[in-house]
């Protein structure tokens, strides 16, 4: 059986994008987010897509499960050969192997694109994507303490980077 098919993100995937990231705010400290975000607010978001940056999909059967990006780590112009990453997978579909085809991708467009480096931000108790962005080489970088306050607690946020 062939594998999901990774490919980018269109319009017609918002709404399944923002259905994953939703159930992520609000059950989990993955995205420190604390509102389900509306489909019109989605559709701004996506606009910071424009390339080098990237939004990707990973689509089976005709469903989208799972998403993942390349999006800007900080405006200012002295960053911009640095992006930093997201993956988020729906939550029936967790432990597939579907995150790490979304990785892949994105490490693989980074290098593509011009990137120098890419970061990732894990909140705490987020072991499996601490494990994740490790296997591709991402090395922790730095640990920003209690910066975020979700579910009555302070929570750190640790920061790989992988060099390009």
């Amino acid at each position: 059986m062939a594998g999901p098919l990774i490919r980018p993100a269109t319009e017609a995937d918002l709404p399944a994008i923002l259905d994953i990231y939703n159930e992520q705010v609000l059950n989990s400290t993955a995205t420190f987010d604390v509102e389900p975000r509306s489909l019109a607010a989605q559709r701004e978001w996506v606009k910071q897509f424009a390339p080098p940056y990237v939004l990707l999909v990973a689509e089976e059967a005709g469903e989208v499960v799972a998403w993942g990006c390349l999006h800007p780590y900080h405006t200012r112009p002295a960053y911009r050969f640095t992006t930093e990453d997201s993956v988020y997978v729906h939550q029936d579909h967790r432990g597939r192997g579907v995150g790490r085809l979304i990785l892949a991708r994105l490490v693989e467009t980074g290098r593509d694109n011009g990137f120098h480096s890419i970061m990732a931000g894990m909140s705490e108790g987020n072991e499996a994507s601490v494990r994740l962005h490790a296997s591709f080489g991402f090395t922790e970088v730095g640990i920003e303490r209690e910066v975020g306050y979700k579910f009555e607690c302070w929570l750190d946020v640790t920061w790989m980077q992988l060099m390009l």
